[in-house]
Formats: structure tokens, sequence, C-alpha cells
């Protein structure tokens, strides 16, 4: 069953972020995009290129009213490790939200059950806390940020334009459709 326009159901999880632990809800998803990057475990070997290459893109998501949140199955503490000893997590200033009890990871469909750890799994979420896109990965295939912001703002767009849909390779500024009788057949 598909997660698309489904809201995110309740939840509490221990973060750190920005020096602190802190409690992450589905309420602190409210009021703003969010973008939750599931990751198999801290220490791994692809997790901290593209815990980086969310952390070089950071002010973009900002600038576009949304917060990124790092899940793996591990807790927070580690994450205060991880923060403290590896140089591509340490630049992270969103917070790094830890799932040992495998909540989140079983609510968004990325859990393997076998390894307890999550698949990469990447959702936008809209400020009413609805799902509107979702993107999983096998553990061995690292994501590219570029397109979780291409999508961002392929979601915010259309969320501001009703009646329009972007089409393939959309990126901000590009032509977008007004889907009607008349099109049909004729893209």
């Amino acid at each position: 069953m598909s997660l698309i326009n489904k809201q995110v159901q309740p939840f509490k999880a221990q973060a750190f972020h920005n020096g602190k632990f802190v409690e992450i809800t589905e309420q602190s998803l409210k009021g703003k995009w969010s973008v939750l990057i599931f990751m198999p475990a801290a220490f791994t070997f692809n997790c901290p290129t593209e815990v980086e290459d969310a952390a070089d893109h950071y002010e973009e998501f900002q600038k576009l009213g949304a917060e990124v949140y790092v899940v793996t199955t591990d807790t927070h503490f580690s994450h205060k490790v991880w923060h403290e000893v590896s140089p591509a997590v340490g630049k992270a200033k969103f917070p790094l939200v830890g799932d040992p009890t495998h909540q989140l990871t079983r609510q968004f469909d990325v859990h393997i059950d076998e390894e307890g750890l999550a698949l990469r799994g990447t959702f936008i979420i809209n400020p009413e806390g609805v799902i509107k896109t979702a993107e999983i990965h096998d553990n061995a295939i690292a994501r590219d940020v570029k397109e979780t912001l291409r999508k961002l703002k392929a979601a915010k767009y259309v969320a501001e334009h009703p009646g329009e849909v972007c089409p393939a390779k959309w990126n901000e500024g590009a032509k977008t459709i007004a889907p009607s009788l008349d099109l049909v057949g004729k893209i």
C-alpha cells in the first residue's frame, strides 16, 4: 500500500541537533515542508556521504522553508558521537533522529526485519503532515540530494498552483502542464 497522500502517524523519537538532545514528533513536521532521509545505521560507509550531501545543500532546503531529518535505527547517543567523530556528519545542522524501536522505519515501510536496519528512503512531507513523495533504495545505492531538492520544489509548486502538474525533468522556472481534454493525445 502506498504512503503517498497519507498523513504521518503519531510518533516520538529522540534526536541529536545542534549540540543538544531534542524530541521529534509528528507535530515537529507540521507547519513547514519536511524531508525525512532514512539511512541504515550510523558509522556505515555510504551514510556519511549522504549526510554530507544533505549538509552541503541544507541552506537551499532552509530557503525553501523545509527542515531535513536524517533517521537511522541507532540511538540519539550514537548520533552525538557520529557527529563528533565523522568530519562529513559533523557538517549536519539538521536533526539526526534515532529510531532504535523501529517505530519510524516501520511506519515509513523502510524497515529490514532480518537486519534491524532501514533501507535508504526519502520522503517529502507537506506542512499539513501529508507524505507527497517517497523514494526507496537498496542500501548499496546512495542518493543525490539535488534530486530531492528538485522534487521538493515540484511538490511546493503544485501545492501552490492547483490544476498544474510538473512534467518529467521539470526544474524550477520550467513550463508546467495544465491538464485538459484538449491535451489528450497531443503530448
